[in-house]
């Protein structure tokens, strides 16, 4: 019943985007708070008048990044409740359908003149196999390094098959089919781009690669931290291994670089280093962006409350923080300071 009703306003909402006068008052928050509260969306005075109208903010993008902007969506949503605002999987690649984009690669130049952008957070993306395969129990490991990782996920005709490696053992590489954050960065961080990538596309999210994985003994694949590890235990999630990866670039992994065995010690390690020190390991950020001619004044209101109060989440996640960001980021808290005067 909640998502029926989640999709008929959001419909609604989206027919009227500028139109809030014709906003009706249906939900109740956002799909958590739907569930935790049984309270009317809008409060009604003893002789029928509404006290206060509910204010909407759709929010969309990468899927892998929900969990972390549910949790920023509930905790908002408790101080507050006259806001309600609800991520809905992108029905439409059209951004002005929305009041709010998560994003994990940055969009074209068009797209970017029109919008303004917040940089919340990094993703770090590791090499992955499934954990009872032969290839995973030699390279999980051996490691690999820049050589071996563009030997196996990419189609390469300039390259020289006499020094690639004999790998004896049974593999298939997985990807993603559509056009995506994830394997966006991960290419272009290796010099290729996504039509490169070797091996089985998978349909769908980055989520519906890791059950590729995981349903394959001969899996290999790519993932961000936020979803190879277990957030609770901070382990690797079971059935999936990491491949240690030559992170000082001299073409071999030594001891030093095997430390992916807990999400935490992964995320320390990779905040301390210079950004200059960190070789065959892609990072990209985590950004939220909005219109600048015609941004939701709520929504530009939640994006600074996530500024000022998210950073606390983010390891919780697999996130690291949004590192030398602060130039773009002072651009968006100047337009923000604007539209609320």
């Amino acid at each position: 019943m909640f998502n029926q009703k989640i999709s008929v306003w959001a419909s609604f909402r989206r027919k009227f985007h500028h139109q809030s006068r014709f906003l009706p008052i249906l939900l109740m928050g956002s799909f958590t708070a739907l569930a935790q509260h049984s309270s009317p969306v809008s409060a009604a005075t003893a002789d029928g008048q509404d006290n206060k109208q509910t204010k909407v903010v759709l929010i969309t993008g990468n899927r892998f990044c929900y969990p972390l902007v549910q949790k920023w969506i509930d905790d908002y949503y408790k101080i507050n409740p006259q806001v309600q605002v609800i991520i809905e999987s992108r029905g439409t690649t059209d951004p002005a359908q929305y009041d709010i984009l998560v994003e994990v690669y940055d969009q074209d130049e068009e797209i970017k003149k029109s919008r303004e952008y917040l940089y919340i957070a990094r993703y770090a993306m590791l090499p992955v196999a499934n954990s009872k395969s032969e290839f995973a129990r030699i390279y999980g490991e051996k490691g690999i390094n820049q050589d071996l990782i563009n030997q196996l996920f990419f189609h390469d005709i300039y390259a020289d098959k006499k020094k690639e490696q004999e790998i004896k053992v049974p593999y298939t590489i997985y990807t993603r089919l559509q056009k995506a954050g994830a394997p966006i960065v991960f290419t272009k961080y290796f010099g290729y781009e996504q039509k490169d990538i070797r091996g089985k596309a998978i349909a769908g999210s980055d989520e519906h690669l890791l059950k590729a994985i995981l349903r394959d003994s001969t899996g290999v694949s790519y993932l961000p931290l936020t979803l190879i590890y277990d957030h609770a235990s901070r382990k690797p999630v079971p059935g999936l291994t990491v491949l240690p990866v030559d992170l000082n670039g001299n073409g071999r992994v030594s001891t030093d670089e095997k430390f992916y065995d807990d999400l935490t010690r992964v995320i320390q390690r990779l905040e301390d280093s210079n950004s200059r020190d960190i070789h065959t390991l892609p990072i990209g950020y985590v950004h939220f962006s909005v219109s600048k001619l015609n941004a939701n004044a709520e929504a530009i209101e939640f994006l600074r409350w996530v500024m000022a109060n998210g950073q606390n989440d983010l390891h919780d996640f697999g996130y690291l923080s949004a590192g030398p960001s602060g130039s773009e980021n002072q651009k968006f808290e100047q337009f923000a300071s604007k539209r609320s005067r």
